[in-house]
Parts: C-alpha cells; structure tokens; sequence
C-alpha cells in the first residue's frame, strides 16, 4: 500500500507507532520498523544521555526508518535537539507545545516535522509552522489529550476540511478495522498507541502490560485538565484526584497531589496503585500481550479484510 504517508517516511505500512514515555524505548521502536512501520523513539521519559542511547541502539536493530516522539514542553528540549540533529534522525514528531520555535531548524537539517494536535485550530497553525503532517488525535487516546474532548471520527474530517498536509488519525486506533475506519474518514496514516503499550517489545512493566489487557470498557477517564490533560486508568492515585475534585481541590493542589514521577512509577516501575496508568480508551478491547510481528500482521489483514466487506456494501 503507496500513499502520501508511506512516501513521506519510507515505509511499507502508513502505521506508526505512537512515541509513548516509558513503554517506546528502541526495541519497540526498532521492531515496528523492522515489520514495515515507522517506529518511534519516547524522548519524553529520557534524559538526554538516554534518548542518545536509544537511538544508538536502534540504529543497530534496524536499517529502516525511525523517529524521534519529542514532547516540546520537556525542559531539557534544547538538548534533544542537539542529539536529534548530531545522530541524524529523519524524523520528529513533536508533541504539547508550539511547533514554530523548533520546526524551521529541524528542517534546516533535513528532517521532517509533524506535530500532534486535538483541534483545528492548532492544526492551522502547525501548517502555517511548515511541518509536514499533521497527527489528528482524539479524546479517546491514552496519555495527555487535549481539554477539548473532541473525538476522532469527529476530529479526523475537521482536521482534512482545513488543512492541506497529510493526516494521521490517532486515538483508538486499536485494530485494522479502526485503521481503515480512519482511512475511510479521510486520514492518510495511522498512530497506534496503546496496542503497542501491551506488546512483547514495549518498555513498560510487566504489571501494566497485564493491567491494560485486563481493564474493561469504563475504565479510562480524562482528568487533570487543569494541568495537562491525561486519560488515566482508574486505580488508587485516580481515586484520590477524583476526591481532590470534589473536595474543590486548587491547581495547585492538584499538582502537589500529582508530584513527580508518577507515570514511571506506574508505567515503568509497575506500582499499580500509586503510579499514573496512562491509555486509550481503547485497551478494554485488548485481551492479550503480542508481539509487534503479531500486532503488524493482524493489523494489515485485518485492514484488508475491512476495505473488502465495504466494497461489497456499496450501494
């Protein structure tokens, strides 16, 4: 399959995979790439000297294409840079931030930009910033959202009526089904996050992998708007924001509640009780761990499939 997503990257598949703090390490990264799509690096939840490893590791484990996620609100962000441009990455999506401070000197080296959005409006903006593709992600998707809550079969079609550049549809994007739902809506590619989260190959905790598969449809909730908007599954830390709400908890309050480091804990180090447990609404419909070999094949077939059973339906 050849399209506008395809030739932009380099690659087989128009599916990348979304650059997720603490569960996108390089072998998630270099495995997605190894089976046809764009694998991406989580720079989000490394420090530079990290990120710097990753990348180096991945450059051994694969000779396709694969980029770097860069959320731009990082603080060491300059630093990433640096190593983007000195390891000779080709391409960055960036994320939680405004693109037109980064993007002309990314460009200036050769690589290619595309930006995270949740409404039409930044969509406009990231075009007028000069990337070169927009991810399109709705209310559903895991980790931080935006305050909007905008889903994706709305936002996708928003997004194309007022942008000229290639969309990426993101946010419950969990199956081939859902990949051509989107391409039927008008994207050009797909971000797959929380599929990825609980496959063989994530860097993410054993406990997490496990809880994802087993949560439910419910279980996910948008919260802390007031900070950064992030879907979370529900657990002890969840509950106890949910009391701060309703208590008329301050932002300060909240952020002091949130402190430092709780997504690793949750994520990385599995605490499944006091970690932040971030995922798409998506994952109720997961029942086992995969590997990316798996996950990349089913996708396709099952994308095949769909676009199949539509030709048939035509009136």
């Amino acid at each position: 399959m050849q399209n506008k997503i395809t030739a932009l990257f380099g690659i087989k598949y128009p599916i990348v995979q979304g650059g997720m703090i603490w569960n996108s390490g390089w072998r998630l990264a270099s495995a997605v790439s190894n089976h046809g799509g764009l694998g991406l690096i989580g720079a989000g939840s490394m420090y530079p000297h990290i990120l710097e490893e990753h990348i180096q590791k991945c450059k051994k484990a694969t000779d396709k294409p694969f980029g770097v996620n860069l959320p731009l609100i990082y603080p060491q962000v300059d630093e990433h840079i640096d190593i983007i441009i000195r390891e000779k990455i080709q391409v960055v999506f960036s994320s939680a931030g405004n693109p037109g401070k980064w993007t002309p000197l990314l460009k200036e080296h050769g690589i290619k930009v595309v930006h995270v959005v949740a409404n039409t409006k930044f969509a406009q903006k990231s075009e007028q910033c000069g990337v070169d593709a927009i991810v399109a992600e709705g209310f559903e998707a895991g980790g931080h959202n935006g305050r909007e809550e905008t889903t994706t079969m709305v936002l996708i079609p928003l997004v194309k009526k007022v942008c000229s550049l290639p969309v990426i549809a993101a946010g419950g994007i969990g199956s081939g089904r859902a990949m051509a739902a989107a391409m039927a809506l008008g994207a050009d590619g797909v971000q797959v996050g929380s599929r990825f989260a609980a496959s063989v190959e994530s860097s993410s905790h054993i406990n997490f992998k496990e809880r994802i598969v087993a949560s439910s449809d419910g279980d996910t909730t948008l919260t802390l708007k007031e900070l950064i908007p992030v879907r979370l599954l529900h657990n002890g830390f969840f509950d106890r924001v949910q009391e701060a709400y309703r208590n008329g908890a301050t932002q300060e309050q909240l952020a002091e509640l949130l402190g430092r480091g709780r997504a690793k804990k949750g994520m990385f180090e599995g605490d499944l009780e006091e970690g932040e447990l971030e995922i798409g609404q998506i994952a109720a419909y997961f029942d086992s761990i995969e590997s990316v070999e798996t996950i990349m094949q089913s996708f396709v077939r099952e994308y095949n499939n769909a676009i199949g059973e539509l030709q048939s339906k035509t009136f």
